[in-house]
This record gives structure tokens, C-alpha cells and sequence, in this order.
């Protein structure tokens, strides 16, 4: 009789936000294949679930957020020749952050330790993320001798600029939360005990508004950052449409017009 290897992802599921865990903390969190694959599924489920507004992602334990690969793994990989390091090892991991940055409702990164390689690839993809004070970001690659696999190398020169990001990838530093935040790869820091409080709160300020309008919103901006001003501004009207004649917009427009007009004083005739 066989038996399946133990999940490497937690879900916990509290009202409309589900919060997904990495759980490899003994090998910090590293992103294996069953790993990726997992967290593939897990958002595969949520996405279908319509009780699910919003995903916090984020680590098992306070080291570790991901280290990225598991470089044993890789080194396989590796040793089986290009053909098959692109396909177990770029593609897959690619499709994991592409699936992040794509997924049609708020992933929130939670960075609950190091973000390296791999996990920081993850952040950068998420559209939201918030950081631990004592969590720290690098891209090592170059160390190992290849460049960022995961979408690095496309996405952290988008979000901080060239010459910020090209600092961070030709030499592999460190760089703390506050940094990640004052360059914009994070939205903020709290403590580290606050972490999960903090995005759980930023969940619950983003759902409070409609689903059609949320997914509108992501799709825009997502879809936008890699067009011309011209093609973004089609895709926005695009995703206007899909929204103007929803309840969401017909309820709020009333609510609007519906308010009280200031009153307004001789000074202002």
C-alpha cells in the first residue's frame, strides 16, 4: 500500500479570506516541485470558490518566507541536461508566478522572514505584499551562475526601475524591509506579530468593495503595465464595460447622488 507524501501548503480559511502557507519551514520553505504544484492546485480551488474573496500568502515559521529553490532538486535538474531544467524547473516555477500575478482575485504576499530567489520572484508578482521588520530580500542567482528564472529579470526592473533592480540581481546583496519598502517591492512593514493582522486588514479594505470591480481593477493594471499607453487604455475601457452595468455600479452611483449636497454660503455664490 502506498501512501501520498504530506502536503507542503496549509489553507486556512477564515470568512472570505483564505490564507495559504508554505510549509517547509525545515528547508525554509523552499519551492520544490511538489511544492509549486501544490500551491498551483490550492489557487486553482480557491479561484473556483466563490466564498473566497481574498489569498494572503505566505511561510511556515519566522525565518522564512521562501529561500527560493531547493537547490538539491535543482541540481538534478540541472545534471539532466537543459531541456529538462527548463521544463521541471523554469516553466514550472514561471507558471507558479505567472499564476500569482494573473490570479483574478487579491493575492497579499505576507514576508514573514527572507524572501530570496524564488519567494522574492513570488513577491514580485503578488499585486499587494507587506513585510515583517526583520524579513530581507535578495536575488542570489547570479551567485549560482544563471540569472533569475522565476520572472525576476522581467518583473523587479518594472516595479523599482532598471538600475534598482539590476543592482539587486548583478550582485545577489541582501536588502532589508525598509528597503524593499522605500523602493516600492513591498506596500509596508509592521512587526512581525502584526504581519498577518496587518494583511488580513488590508484583505478585508480591498473586498469591501465588489468582486467584479476588484478583478476589474486587477486585470487592468496587469494587463496594462506591459502595453503602450494607447493598447492599456483600451484594456481599461475594456474592463469598464464589463463593470458599468453591474448592481455594484448602479447601487453606488444612487448612494452618491442620493448624499446630501453641502450647503453652500454667500462665499461661495
Amino acid at each position: 500500500m502506498t501512501t501520498s507524501p504530506p502536503s507542503t501548503v496549509r489553507v486556512a480559511l477564515e470568512g472570505e479570506v483564505a490564507t495559504v502557507t508554505i510549509d517547509r519551514e525545515h528547508k525554509l520553505n523552499a519551492l520544490d516541485r511538489a511544492t509549486i504544484d501544490a500551491l498551483e492546485r490550492v489557487l486553482d480551488a480557491l479561484e473556483s470558490d466563490d466564498s473566497v474573496r481574498a489569498v494572503i500568502l505566505t511561510g511556515a515559521g519566522r525565518r522564512a518566507f521562501s529561500a527560493g529553490a531547493d537547490i538539491p532538486e535543482l541540481a538534478a535538474d540541472v545534471a539532466g541536461g537543459v531541456g529538462v531544467a527548463l521544463r521541471e524547473f523554469v516553466r514550472r516555477g514561471q507558471g507558479l508566478t505567472r499564476r500569482v500575478e494573473n490570479f483574478p482575485k487579491p493575492v497579499i504576499v505576507a514576508v514573514n522572514g527572507l524572501a530570496y530567489g524564488g519567494g522574492c520572484e513570488l513577491t514580485e508578482a503578488a499585486p499587494l505584499a507587506l513585510a515583517a521588520d526583520h524579513a530581507t530580500f535578495a536575488k542570489p542567482e547570479v551567485s549560482l551562475g544563471f540569472p533569475p528564472p522565476f520572472g525576476g529579470s522581467q518583473r523587479l526592473p518594472r516595479h523599482v526601475g532598471r538600475k534598482r533592480a539590476l543592482e539587486m540581481i548583478l550582485t545577489g546583496d541582501p536588502m532589508s524591509a525598509r528597503h524593499a519598502e522605500r523602493i516600492g517591492l513591498v506596500n509596508g512593514v509592521v512587526p512581525a506579530a502584526e504581519l498577518l493582522p496587518a494583511a488580513t486588514d488590508l484583505a478585508l479594505r480591498v473586498i469591501r468593495n465588489s468582486p467584479t470591480a476588484v478583478t476589474a481593477c486587477l486585470n487592468a493594471v496587469t494587463r496594462g503595465l506591459n502595453l503602450t499607453i494607447d493598447e492599456g487604455l483600451a484594456v481599461e475601457a475594456s474592463w469598464f464595460a464589463v463593470t458599468v452595468s453591474t448592481d455594484a455600479v448602479v447601487a453606488g452611483l444612487r448612494r452618491f447622488t442620493a448624499r446630501p449636497r453641502p450647503h453652500r454660503g454667500a462665499a461661495g455664490r
